[in-house]
């Protein structure tokens, strides 16, 4: 029995402070306390849960160090290294024990298993798995949870190497092998299974459950609504005895998700209870599918019930503002906007993409400079605002702006950039930051930016250069990379060059009319009326047509908006 002393010493660890803490050590080191193991091993995990193992070493060396024998004190270190880092360190003193003589128990081993986990040691963990075996560890519940765990990050692990679900067998393994199954034990099974596509597996378990709460139910539900199965999904749904927001939620999206934004709404409108994350679905249900006036709709109502927007719903429905050139509607949004330290560069982003595309580059280029901490994708997408809207300067500008500032530039920030030099004829600019890409920033050059550099030179009369890009680049070239050399054929009315190029881009069968009007364009431009009307009637033939331009107009409050226009 714990004297009124030692009672009251671990009653004062359970709440100190670090300052707190080193008193309490000074103390122990002054009294009999000193030799009592329970005090010095709940000392010791007390001293690692500061964030850090500096003090924590500090202690175990007056506590013996590597020359002591209790297992209890090894097992804080190795607790405190699995959760403060670095895990090589947990998994050192694991080794060390076994090294000393020491047996591991149910205490040392999740430790270890999480280290493994979080390096991707997982040879070392399937080692460690052998030594539970072998130690007769296997049924206690916490360390085949902490097997469970390791299997199934091994899993995600191997994906990429198409070995994904042999490694999930090896989970399911350790599962069948639990002896206590507790539902959330189920629960994640299931949900791992869903996460990877294996409905069947999943279902296989969720027919076998011995008992279902609602997360159970779930699962399946949004995974046949993530393969397109409403079927099944619905049938759940309505089996279901006792549905949450989550339940209708997953539904909707599965109706959403195959087309069906009537019943999708419907499923919407009859929800008992709604909260932002069922708003928030409903409007990107309506832009995933085109229908950007409903989405606005819905915002409005979503406001007139009183609930308040996160930064998913600016999001989304800044999106449909960007579609529908909606700009007024997108400033009443920009206004409704109140703590920007909750919302952050993403809605920053998402209004600089809105002004921009409604033609408002300027107000764009203000909401750029007032955001903080801007990430690449947002220096990315002012960049190629700028270029869109013709101020080429000011767009090359911010690409070497942002790497003065230590950002990297990614594939898209390349794409943007060499997009801005190709409109804006700097062909000397942008064969430099084409040739930097891989020479300077370790990143490969795709189709996209072989397309760019080639209609920069075919724009701007280098026509022998950008046919041998053409030939050297280790892609086959599309109908872009084509259409842009044809161009350049019209720039040099070279129709020898421009025949082989339409030949060449037939074989393609895109139903492109572009190559074919510049083709007669070129025989019209050089007087061969005869070859440029031979060329309109291949397009015919080949029923390829071009699109006739269009715009419309919506209500948004009390102003009418043209919106952009097409073709």
């Amino acid at each position: 029995m714990l004297c009124p002393l030692e009672q009251r010493i671990q009653y004062i660890l359970q709440q100190c402070t670090f300052n707190q803490l080193k008193q309490i050590h000074a103390f122990i080191l002054t009294t009999s306390l000193l030799h009592d193991i329970h005090i010095k091993s709940k000392f010791l995990r007390r001293s690692t849960e500061f964030g850090a193992m500096e003090y924590p070493n500090i202690v175990f060396s007056q506590l013996g160090g590597f020359s002591n024998t209790e297992v209890m004190v090894w097992n804080a270190m190795i607790r405190g290294y699995a959760y403060n880092g670095p895990f090589d360190g947990c998994i050192y003193m694991f080794d060390e024990m076994l090294q000393r003589g020491l047996k591991h128990n149910n205490f040392t081993y999740p430790y270890v298993l999480s280290s493994c986990s979080e390096m991707g040691w997982f040879g070392k963990g399937r080692k460690v798995h052998a030594q539970i075996i072998k130690s007769g560890f296997e049924s206690n519940f916490v360390v085949s949870d902490s097997l469970l765990n390791l299997y199934m990050k091994m899993s995600d692990y191997f994906e990429l190497g198409g070995t994904r679900n042999g490694k999930l067998n090896d989970a399911r393994m350790i599962f069948d092998d639990t002896c206590v199954k507790p539902v959330e034990l189920w629960n994640r099974m299931i949900s791992k299974y869903v996460s990877t596509g294996d409905l069947e597996s999943a279902r296989q378990l969720f027919d076998n459950m011995p008992e279902r709460d609602v997360i159970s139910w779930n699962s399946m539900i949004s995974g046949y609504a993530r393969i397109g199965d409403v079927a099944n999904a619905r049938n759940l749904f309505e089996q279901l005895p006792e549905k949450n927001v989550v339940t209708w939620t997953s539904m909707i999206g599965a109706y959403s998700g195959s087309g069906d934004l009537k019943t999708a709404a419907c499923l919407f409108e009859k929800m008992p209870c709604r909260n932002v994350v069922s708003w928030n679905a409903m409007i990107s249900s309506y832009n995933q599918n085109g229908k950007y006036e409903e989405s606005l709709d819905l915002f409005v109502k979503m406001q007139m019930e009183g609930v308040d927007s996160d930064g998913f719903t600016f999001v989304s429905v800044l999106s449909a503002c960007s579609n529908l050139g909606a700009l007024g509607f997108g400033k009443w949004l920009h206004s409704l906007i109140n703590d920007w330290s909750q919302l952050g560069v993403i809605v920053g982003t998402a209004l600089i993409e809105m002004y921009a595309k409604c033609g408002d580059v300027n107000s764009a280029f203000t909401m750029f400079i007032k955001i903080w901490n801007k990430d690449v994708f947002c220096w990315n997408v002012m960049i190629k605002s700028l270029a869109i809207h013709g101020r080429i300067e000011d767009a090359v500008k911010l690409f070497f702006l942002m790497q003065k500032i230590g950002l990297k530039p990614n594939s898209y920030t390349f794409s943007s950039t060499l997009f801005a030099c190709c409109h804006g004829g700097l062909v000397d600019v942008g064969c430099e930051i084409f040739h930097s890409m891989e020479r300077d920033f370790g990143v490969c050059p795709k189709l996209e930016h072989y397309g760019c550099l080639i209609d920069l030179l075919s724009r701007n009369g280098r026509l022998g250069e950008a046919e041998a890009l053409v030939r050297e680049m280790p892609f086959k070239p599309d109908i872009a990379v084509w259409g842009a050399l044809l161009g350049g054929c019209r720039v040099k009315s070279d129709l020898k060059l421009a025949e082989e190029v339409i030949e060449k881009a037939s074989v393609l069968e895109a139903n492109e009319p572009g190559v074919y009007v510049l083709l007669s364009n070129i025989y019209a431009s050089a007087g061969q009326w005869q070859e440029a009307l031979t060329a309109r009637e291949k397009m015919e033939e080949k029923k390829v047509w071009k699109k006739a331009g269009s715009s419309s107009v919506i209500h948004d409050h009390d102003h009418d908006h043209d919106l952009s226009m097409d073709g």
